[in-house]
């Protein structure tokens, strides 16, 4: 079966890690889109405050796929 997909891009933000900051944007995406299948870091980037890391900032883009009408 062939599927169709669409693209979104989000950001996600944590203080803790980058892997943290990609679970709370797909778990805050996955209670609003459906079927989604894959993502892509395509940027990653800090805040830096008192001369260390204070939080990660990845935009990942996400893979949703498009449901088929049955009939």
């Amino acid at each position: 079966m062939n599927n169709v997909y669409a693209m979104t891009e989000i950001v996600g933000t944590s203080d803790k890690s980058i892997e943290d900051a990609i679970d709370q944007a797909i778990n805050v995406a996955n209670q609003s889109l459906r079927n989604l299948d894959w993502f892509q870091v395509s940027e990653l980037r800090g805040h830096i405050q008192n001369g260390r890391v204070a939080h990660y900032q990845v935009a990942l883009k996400l893979g949703f796929r498009y449901e088929a009408k049955s009939g």
